[in-house]
């Protein structure tokens, strides 16, 4: 495992965090982020959907593939702004549950969303519905899958008590034979050959887009990977780790926003702007035991750290450590308000998020057979590392050769959150770092990374985190127009408060020096440094 060292952010009102907090842990697309929004702007017109079905939807019923178990087709009429469509819905062996929908007027493409944590969402779920409709819309042809089982019946991880094989449909076998199924279908109802294939969707799935890339460079032509799930095994470590040093002190609502207003007040103009947010929180440098105030010896209030939780802080800042050497990121400062019931919680006996996902993996999806009564405190950070290797190595997308990939013209486009408090955002740069080292200096030409300053999970905290990447995206497949910045917003109640562009990293937005710092069109992309 990889060494790293390091460090962000806050936000508004915390109920905001404590209601969105399992929901963003197990979203699959960005909460905020809009796709399609610029789909009129967009240099391929994709939205202009003419091609008809060429067979009746009751027709795909009768469709047949290997692995096919059963397979259902209904018309489905217009309504609400979403166009006639026909609703394929099926299930592939063992358990994989998927559908495509196609509507009456076709655009040629394919799209294809993700799946969140440990999957295994209903494919009417409210968000996953929201973002086929648009899909339809715009003309798309549409597929989700649930991995291979219903979490429903089978919560977090537990699915592989049932049948083992699951791991393996769930870590990257469910996407790709959706996928080919999918397409299959989609060629069936109109006969015709996809133009281009599309991948967009968060967290776990923004791991499964990188997978695709890895494993199957052959489903997608473009991808769009959000705040993905990286290193999942590096991540459960992480995790552990921070509950760990919670255990010992925990943090309340009222220390974490203590400690943000000290690293806002800190950190906030290292870039030349008291904006309230930190650009590149690698710049922040904090020491937790003098710059937070302390607890008098023997005291505890809301207005200070005590020893041990200056200590559990600078434990998730600095990310585990195995025989003395960091082996996984941390937290960025500024992200500290966004902690609360990701990284920690006020309750007690009430799991964090991301605890929550990482005890899963080390009961279910590490252990073989698995071990439900796995207990975290017996892990040993010097000893036990190597046992999540095995998983690893079927569920990480941490292998930054894209080669085969780039060469049949695919291209990639990741999001991360500076502010992320529930994937280390390192993590995201990292590997987009190794890329290049693998790739070539010239990968930029098939890959860019875009970092958003005070972006939570997917969307949220104080960030501009509404843009349109899907079209920036179809523009770079089909037109050859790579996204040199994105205009990324941010609203409050419905207004757009503030407006910057977003950088293909390590590029930053920098302001030119006149008109007003919420406004995008003042600032510039440029190098770190530059002006």
């Amino acid at each position: 495992m990889p060494s790293y060292r390091n460090r962000r952010r806050q936000m508004t009102p915390l109920l905001c965090v404590v209601v969105a907090a399992a929901a963003l842990v197990l979203t699959a697309q960005p909460a905020a982020a809009q796709a399609f929004a610029a789909a009129k702007a967009s240099l391929s017109g994709y939205s202009q959907a003419r091609i008809p079905p060429r067979v009746s939807c009751q027709t795909l019923g009768q469709y047949t593939a290997k692995d096919l178990l059963s397979l259902s087709a209904n018309a489905v009429p217009a309504a609400s702004g979403v166009p006639a469509h026909c609703r394929v819905t099926g299930m592939l062996a063992p358990e994989i549950a998927f559908e495509v929908s196609l509507p009456e007027r076709w655009n040629g493409r394919f799209y294809m969303i993700g799946n969140g944590g440990h999957a295994g969402e209903s494919l009417e779920d409210p968000m996953r519905v929201s973002q086929r409709n648009a899909a339809l819309r715009a003309g798309f042809a549409f597929a989700q899958t649930n991995t291979g089982h219903d979490a429903r019946k089978e919560p977090g991880a537990s699915f592989v008590m049932s049948n083992p094989a699951k791991a393996i449909d769930y870590a990257y076998r469910a996407v790709n034979l959706t996928a080919v199924t999918a397409k299959d279908i989609t060629q069936a109802y109109y006969k015709q050959g996809i133009s281009y294939s599309y991948w967009n969707s968060c967290s776990n799935g923004g791991r499964q887009g990188l997978v695709e890339a890895e494993r199957y460079p052959q489903d997608f032509d473009g991808i769009l990977a959000n705040s993905p799930w990286v290193d999942q095994t590096g991540f459960t470590i992480g995790a552990l780790w921070n509950q760990r040093a919670l255990d010992a002190a925990p943090l309340s609502a009222a220390k974490l926003a203590l400690l943000a207003k000290v690293v806002m007040d800190k950190c906030d103009a290292l870039d030349g702007l008291k904006d309230g947010q930190i650009d590149d929180p690698r710049r922040c440098t904090l020491n937790v035991k003098t710059d937070v105030p302390a607890c008098a010896a023997g005291t505890d209030t809301d207005t200070c750290l005590t020893s041990a939780q200056a200590e559990a802080v600078e434990k998730i800042y600095g990310g585990p450590v195995r025989d003395g050497r960091h082996i996984f990121p941390g937290f960025m400062p500024g992200s500290e308000v966004l902690w609360m019931n990701f990284i920690t919680t006020a309750q007690p006996g009430r799991k964090a998020a991301d605890f929550n996902l990482a005890e899963g993996t080390m009961r279910y999806l590490v252990p073989t057979p698995p071990q439900p009564d796995y207990d975290y405190r017996m892990f040993d950070f010097d000893r036990d590392p190597p046992l999540l290797e095995a998983w690893g190595k079927l569920v990480n997308a941490t292998n930054p050769d894209l080669s085969r990939f780039r060469h049949k013209g695919g291209k990639l486009m990741m999001t991360y959150g500076w502010a992320d408090p529930v994937l280390q955002p390192l993590v995201g740069v990292h590997y987009y770092e190794q890329a290049v080292s693998r790739n070539g200096p010239d990968t930029s030409q098939f890959f860019r990374l875009f970092m958003v300053p005070g972006m939570s999970h997917c969307g949220g905290g104080v960030a501009t985190d509404r843009f349109d990447a899907v079209t920036a995206l179809v523009d770079w497949v089909e037109k050859g127009k790579a996204p040199e910045s994105m205009r990324a917003a941010r609203v409050v109640n419905n207004q757009e408060v503030r407006s910057r562009p977003l950088c293909p990293y390590p590029q930053v937005a920098h302001y030119q020096g006149h008109g007003s710092i919420d406004d995008a069109a003042n600032f510039r992309c440029a190098a770190p440094g530059g002006s």
